[in-house]
């Protein structure tokens, strides 16, 4: 017991120690805390407490040509919209429909008759309800009949009569609640964007705490500088489609940004998109500017403006020339595109369609389709089944063979279009020889020939031609930088007549853009090139002048094609006869030193719109390239169904023919000192 107090004595001394040391180590720590790491929890609170917005999309980069002629900018466009607040009821939304409608000036023709009766049954909901009769309330409680077939029924059941008790103040009231309810439950709702007045901007802007998800803001339109020469290509932007709404929002997007949708503007949506502004809100529910928004940055394209409206002016002039003529019934369309070679810079790329407008035909922009609008292109392509030829061995340079038509057993005969004799790989080229590679063809698949008898082909002879095609882009994607393109359509019977018929262009078909890369590819010396139409790239600017210049994008050689160099000056040198002693004389007009090669092919279309090929019809193709020994520019041109060769009259337009002389004398013109 005397030993208690001494005890007593030693345990507060070792809690007094503990709480000493204790209350060290608590100082240490708010001293290190307070004066070493006070950022860092300074900035952790920010984190937490901040509250960041960002404001709308901001304007988009603008779009030059290759010599910094503006082709795309953005305009300011002030703009009414509704953005539906929480817990507000359907009949506030309507008290604010008949109440905005006194201060907004609308066409308010646009109302159709299901959206007025979408409006009356809101309206009239129990006198709706009586249109249901008790068999159908049964079946919709048997899940024979669903909320919406209900629904249906009674806006079918709504009338006219009904109808009639609406006022002109209802029929307005009416289309602003549609505006307020159409689309995507999450988007800003516009109600009016276009033709906005001062007093109406002001109006909103002024009253929106009491107009109640009412409200105004500055969005950006594009606007064209050359009209819709290109616009077509240069695509659309829009509100983010709901298919890809997740996979914008994973990238970063609010749902209601304004991207690229089609074409170049969604291939360089990453390049064009601007920062939007950047708001931070205080607590006073003030928000405070951080940053300012950016405008996107500017690019420029290859293509030269001027060079593309004279191209589609002169392919409208022929189009329209050609439906007067003779067996053009079936001709729609045209297509041509001017590469640079060496670098696979798409100076041109047009496609105009023409069509009946009110009794008038009138011409029209469908140049996106030269990426997916295949056609079979003839005997344009016979430069790559030349090498082919010899590649494999089939062929030597200079051989000499006779044009007289080829008889396989059991199929009709096959000739050239015209009967030439005697001749070598070189006239072959120039004169467009079917049989000569007819012959090189059977050879290929290993067929000894003779008049008339049977002949069973190595099949694996598709391949060896198809793998040196895709070597020129014929069958593959030229990768040019848009988001879609085609690769053609390859032929799957593997039949003797049929791998003829592949040697002269008459099986496969190919897209413009692929034959662009083809005869862009031989004039490269064989080196196939990405087409591409972004040239640079700039910073945006604070002003009307172009950005600092960022980067000049690479030439991209895909691939060189695998043959010897003589055998390519081979098929070069035959497209240079083709042009100046051949059937593509003057095809180029007064092009220096061209090289070339004319195409015409049987093709098939649905001529009553039933969904089947039921038509013969005829294409023609012309590619070439110039000066030969160093050049400048190629050129395609392609015209599918020029000809309707069921009606008897052998009259043939030649519009493909003279529009590729205008469109080439018309380039060495702008540039003469190439």
């Amino acid at each position: 017991m005397k030993n208690k107090p001494f005890q007593r004595n030693q345990r507060i001394s070792f809690f007094e120690i503990i709480l000493f040391f204790s209350f060290l180590l608590l100082c240490f720590s708010l001293t290190h805390i307070i004066y070493f790491r006070s950022s860092f929890y300074q900035q952790k609170l920010a984190q937490l407490t901040d509250v960041i917005v960002y404001g709308e999309s901001a304007p988009r980069g603008r779009i030059y040509d290759r010599n910094y002629n503006l082709l795309v900018d953005n305009i300011a466009v002030p703009v009414i919209y509704y953005q539906k607040e929480d817990h507000v009821t359907v009949q506030e939304e309507i008290d604010l429909a008949y109440f905005v409608s006194n201060f907004l000036e609308l066409d308010y023709q646009k109302i159709y008759d299901r959206n007025l009766k979408e409006f009356y049954l809101v309206l009239h909901s129990e006198e709706c309800n009586q249109k249901i009769t008790k068999e159908e309330w049964k079946k919709l409680e048997k899940r024979e009949l669903t909320n919406t077939d209900i629904e249906n029924l009674k806006i079918a059941r709504i009338t006219e009569e009904d109808l009639s008790n609406f006022q002109e103040q209802d029929r307005k009231a009416a289309y602003i609640y549609y505006l307020m309810n159409q689309g995507y439950s999450y988007a800003d709702k516009v109600i009016k964007s276009s033709g906005v007045t001062d007093q109406e901007y002001a109006y909103f802007s002024e009253n929106n705490d009491k107009l109640h998800g009412f409200d105004t803001k500055v969005t950006w339109e594009r606007t064209y500088l050359y009209g819709d020469t290109f616009k077509n290509l240069l695509g659309k932007v829009g509100s983010i489609p709901k298919e890809e709404k997740d996979s914008y929002v994973k990238n970063g997007y609010a749902l209601t940004d304004i991207v690229g949708l089609s074409n170049i503007e969604k291939q360089y949506e990453e390049l064009l998109k601007g920062e939007k502004a950047k708001y931070r809100k205080v607590s006073n529910d003030q928000l405070v500017l951080v940053e300012d928004a950016k405008r996107g940055q500017d690019i420029v394209l290859s293509i030269d403006i001027h060079l593309q409206q004279e191209v589609d002016q002169i392919i409208d002039e022929y189009l329209l020339k050609a439906k007067s003529e003779a067996n053009t019934r079936f001709l729609s369309k045209t297509y041509a595109v001017i590469e640079q070679p060496n670098t696979g810079e798409v100076l041109a790329l047009s496609g105009r369609q023409i069509l009946k407008n009110n009794g008038v035909y009138a011409t029209y922009d469908i140049s996106s389709y030269a990426l997916t609008d295949p056609m079979t292109p003839g005997s344009v392509i016979k430069g790559a089944s030349m090498l082919v030829g010899y590649n494999t061995g089939a062929v030597q340079i200079g051989e000499t063979m006779t044009d007289e038509c080829v008889k396989l057993a059991n199929l009709p005969q096959k000739c050239s279009s015209h009967q030439i004799g005697r001749l070598n790989d070189i006239i072959a080229l120039a004169e467009s020889s079917n049989v000569y590679q007819f012959k090189i063809a059977l050879r290929v698949a290993g067929v000894n020939y003779s008049y008339n008898q049977p002949v069973t082909i190595n099949e694996e002879a598709f391949d060896i031609y198809r793998n040196t095609f895709y070597e020129f882009g014929l069958g593959v994607k030229t990768e040019i930088d848009l988001p879609v393109e085609s690769l053609g359509y390859s032929g799957k019977s593997r039949a003797a007549d049929l791998l003829l018929n592949f040697a002269i262009g008459q099986y496969d078909s190919y897209t413009p853009i692929q034959l662009s890369q083809y005869i862009t590819t031989i004039a490269s010396d064989g080196k196939r090139l990405q087409p591409r139409l972004l040239k640079e790239i700039h910073d945006s600017s604070a002003n009307d002048e172009i950005g600092k210049l960022l980067e000049i994008k690479d030439v991209h050689v895909l691939n060189t094609v695998t043959t010897k160099d003589e055998y390519l000056k081979r098929v070069q040198e035959g497209f240079v006869a083709v042009m100046e002693i051949g059937l593509g004389k003057k095809v180029m007009g007064d092009s220096p030193h061209p090289a070339g090669k004319t195409g015409t092919s049987e093709s098939f279309i649905d001529a009553d719109g039933d969904g089947k090929i039921d038509t013969a019809t005829t294409s023609n193709a012309f590619v070439g390239y110039a000066p030969a020994d160093h050049p400048v520019m190629t050129i395609t041109v392609t015209s599918p169904d020029v000809e309707d060769p069921n009606t008897g009259i052998s009259y043939r337009t030649y519009m493909n023919r003279l529009i590729a002389r205008k469109i080439s004398n018309k380039y060495f013109e702008m540039y003469p000192n190439f």
